[in-house]
Order: C-alpha cells, then sequence, then structure tokens
C-alpha cells in the first residue's frame, strides 16, 4: 500500500539501502559479484524458461562456491538429461554434495538410489539422518 503511493523508498534486497537502481540491475550486479545465490536464482529463471544449458552454467559456478541447492539442480540435470548428458555418476556425485551440505531431497535421493542398487541398509540411514 505504501509503495502505491510512493511513501517508501526503493532499497537494495541485499543491503537496504536505498537505491534509484532496478532489481534487475542489483541481481546483476550480485551475479558479477560471484554471490552463489544469486547465481544458483538465475540458473532457476534460465530452467523455468526452459534454457537448461544457462541453467546447468549458472548451477556450475554457484556449486563451486558452495552452494547445496546448486548441486542438488545439478543432479537433477544429470539424472535426467537436461542442458547435459544423462549421467548417473555426476548426479549421485551432487548429490552427495548436496547432501554434505544439508539438503534434504538429496538425502532422500541418495536413499533411493541405494534402495534401487539393493543396499537398503544404506537407504534407511540416509532416510534417518
Amino acid at each position: 500500500r505504501e509503495m502505491k503511493m510512493g511513501s517508501l523508498q526503493p532499497k537494495c534486497l541485499f543491503c537496504r539501502h536505498p537505491t534509484d537502481k532496478s532489481i534487475e540491475e542489483a541481481r546483476m550486479k550480485r551475479i558479477e559479484a560471484n554471490d552463489p545465490v544469486s547465481l544458483r536464482d538465475m540458473g532457476d529463471r534460465c530452467r523455468d524458461e526452459k534454457d537448461y544449458q544457462s541453467a546447468v552454467e549458472y548451477w556450475t559456478k554457484a556449486a563451486a562456491l558452495g552452494d547445496a541447492a546448486a548441486h542438488y539442480n545439478l543432479s537433477i540435470s544429470y539424472q535426467h538429461g537436461l542442458g547435459v548428458e544423462k549421467d548417473k555418476k555426476k548426479a549421485v556425485h551432487h548429490l552427495e554434495q548436496a547432501a554434505i551440505g544439508g539438503d534434504p531431497w538429496a538425502r532422500h535421493n541418495l536413499g533411493c538410489y541405494e534402495r534401487v542398487d539393493g543396499r537398503h541398509d544404506r537407504a534407511a540411514k540416509h532416510w534417518i539422518i
């Protein structure tokens, strides 16, 4: 309501200082600064636009900076061949990295891989964690 009336000044999404720049300019500034969350977010936007190759590029950069969710997204890309060739070994590698980083879906999917491979004890451990 206040924004419609013009009483609130636009602020940077990251530092909350008043800014006259557009949100898109601020986002690109964070990407240029190699902010892993911004890189992952841009990859998500590319994925939503069905530009899987660009999405994988952004997620790869974010994953190299330690973003667990980017590792998870890469694992899905390698599992389904979205923007990259299907590669189960790389999919599992990125799932492991995401799980180490605390991503619960990655941990669950690792359990599923273990169950399919017949290692039910290991699968249960993944699901319990």
